[in-house]
């Protein structure tokens, strides 16, 4: 029975997470490394959000925007308390790639739609979150995020080539036509004081992350093209930059739109909000092992939904838990969500604060794509589709191709994970109906081993089988089909001894089999024999019975004590070429089944 104090545990940690640690918030050395921490967060988001934003075709300021209250909420009712939520390079170029057809169609609305955009997103999340469904989410699986990602840091890193270089290219139908015309265009048309204020920007910041690991080196490189866009004139000399930010804090409010319009983004939307759950989800559960925290997968949805609907009624567009932010805010020493708190509370006065904004208007825009461009070199990582081919094929070839169809379908980036969850599900069936089943023989040790894998002779009066999944439905016919491969192998077989130890749980259909099974082969004068039956399954056996009185004693709790019984009901024994034999003798007595005691298991 549920008392008092956890109905309002539960409560508390579900509906208002934050009270979990405000109490904490009483001690000033606390205070004090949330505020570092949140400073030190701050000095990395403010640059990077503007670049994200316009990675989304969205002003930069959108990204401040997103990088206020968004941040604050998902930290107040998330589960983490070092994760730092904001705009993030996937979800925004998703969000731009799902708004592409607004560009042409409905400039005017763009704006709108990142807003409303953001909003199915938190729906979406905080629907799942709510109802506890926050498994339904694993149906996409770490093969496809993977593919998806490599592909994705690629596609964004060459997607700011064109801010780099200067040059304005046609857009082609793929992403990949658009890239091969922006290289055309920059082979006869760079833009040299934008490609040098470009280069000079990641140098500045790799050097910096290189050397100087301590010095912020995303804001200095911001700070130093800054100043030498404003003393050389850069704008005059043709150069894109920032222009005018509006200063103040985004007004919240509920944006007009039109209902048929949103409703095209709403597949669109579910997929954005099951990858940057995807992405959040991840990072706050690797920062749980080196904290110690309980991570509430739920409770994150909620904290990411409820975030997202914010952003988009504040104007601004997805948001997402970042990975370089949340290790940036955790290394600085974060130990509440307060963190976060003032993390947000930086870039509140930042707005407000019109010098600030007058000092951006001299921000290259090939800065903000040098940001960009180093922020997503750390996505890819090949080196995780080679071990997910080191850990089984299937995840190999899964992720391999979500990244080539990332890459080709781009921008139609949803496309791509859809291809991949379905090849992910069907291949999981796949698995699940043709589980391995292998057939044990005696090693020269006297243990029982593979005998496939260990080249072992088998016996060819008895066969043991070790089935290793739940016998049901969807892998039963693929039991039945190996058992029967055996026996058609085996002319001088008498005896199937199924190690059961791995069948976990069957269903009327796996039970059926096995009893229609054993009259069949009984005709054949073979019979079925089980050993190290798990408890649950052996219950279904006794209430259907299949293990009746007349069947009891083909149940044994050890391969050995099957085996045994096995040989005392050979009438010619022949152990010499039969490597099961401990002994060269056929056993003199018979032994006693297993008890069906339900009190034992």
């Amino acid at each position: 029975m549920i008392t008092a104090r956890q109905y309002t545990r539960e409560f508390v940690s579900r509906f208002i997470p934050y009270l979990n640690w405000l109490g904490e918030l009483k001690n000033p050395d606390t205070i004090m490394k949330d505020c570092l921490a949140g400073l030190t967060v701050a000095l990395v988001l403010i640059p990077q959000s503007m670049a994200y934003a316009q990675l989304a075709n969205l002003p930069a300021y959108y990204g401040l925007y997103a990088s206020f209250l968004p941040v604050i909420i998902a930290s107040l009712f998330g589960s983490s308390r070092q994760l730092q939520t904001g705009p993030v390079a996937v979800v925004s170029l998703m969000t731009a790639a799902a708004l592409e057809p607004l560009a042409t169609a409905n400039p005017e609305g763009y704006l709108v739609y990142a807003g409303v955009l953001a909003i199915i997103v938190g729906i979406f999340q905080l629907s799942l979150g709510l109802l506890r469904l926050g498994v339904l989410v694993e149906f996409l699986s770490h093969s496809v995020v993977i593919g998806f990602t490599n592909a994705a840091a690629i596609i964004i890193g060459t997607s700011q080539l064109s801010k780099l270089f200067g040059v304005t290219a046609e857009r082609g139908d793929h992403f990949y036509e658009t890239i091969w015309n922006v290289l055309v265009e920059a082979s006869k048309h760079t833009h040299m004081p934008t490609l040098v204020m470009g280069i000079a920007a990641l140098a500045i910041i790799f050097a910096l992350k290189k050397y100087a690991p301590k010095i912020p080196g995303v804001l200095t490189a911001v700070v130093v093209t800054s100043v030498i866009s404003y003393v050389i004139g850069f704008e005059s000399l043709g150069g894109k930059v920032v222009g005018n930010v509006p200063a103040g804090l985004p007004s919240l409010g509920w944006p007009t739109f039109d209902m048929s319009i949103a409703l095209d983004l709403i597949s669109k939307g579910i997929v954005i909000a099951v990858v940057g759950y995807m992405e959040a989800i991840s990072i706050a559960k690797a920062i749980a092992v080196q904290t110690r925290q309980r991570i509430d997968a739920n409770q994150g949805l909620v904290g990411q939904g409820l975030g997202n609907i914010v952003s988009g009624l504040s104007g601004a567009y997805p948001v997402a838990g970042s990975f370089s932010r949340s290790a940036v805010n955790m290394s600085a020493g974060a130990r509440t969500g307060f963190a976060a708190i003032f993390t947000g509370i930086l870039v509140a006065i930042s707005l407000i604060l019109l010098y600030f904004s007058q000092y951006l208007y001299h921000l290259p825009q090939a800065t903000l794509a040098a940001v960009i461009i180093s922020a997503v070199i750390n996505l890819i990582r090949i080196k995780q589709i080679k071990y997910a081919f080191r850990v089984h094929s299937h995840d190999g070839f899964i992720a391999i191709l979500t990244f080539v169809l990332t890459l080709i379908l781009a921008p139609h980036l949803e496309q791509s994970i859809i291809v991949g969850v379905v090849l992910s599900l069907g291949l999981f069936m796949y698995r699940t109906m043709h589980p391995h089943i292998t057939i044990l023989s005696r090693a020269p040790n006297g243990d029982l081993r593979d005998a496939e894998v260990n080249i072992l002779k088998t016996c060819p009066h008895i066969t043991i089988m070790r089935f290793e999944g739940p016998l049901f439905f969807a892998s039963a016919m693929y039991f039945e089909e190996k058992v029967l491969e055996r026996v058609a192998a085996k002319p001088d077989l008498k005896f199937i001894i199924v190690d059961a130890e791995a069948i976990t749980e069957i269903d009327a259909t796996g039970e059926d089999m096995l009893h229609q099974l054993s009259l069949r082969l009984a005709a054949l004068h073979i019979e079925f024999v089980f050993a190290r039956t798990k408890r649950q399954v052996m219950d279904i056996f006794i209430r259907t019975g299949f293990a009746g009185p007349d069947w009891l004693d083909h149940f044994y709790r050890h391969d050995e004590s099957a085996i045994e019984f096995a040989w005392q009901n050979i009438d010619n024994c022949e152990e010499e070429v039969c490597p099961l034999a401990k002994e060269h003798e056929c056993p003199a007595r018979r032994l006693s089944p297993i008890k069906l005691d339900p009190q034992e298991n």
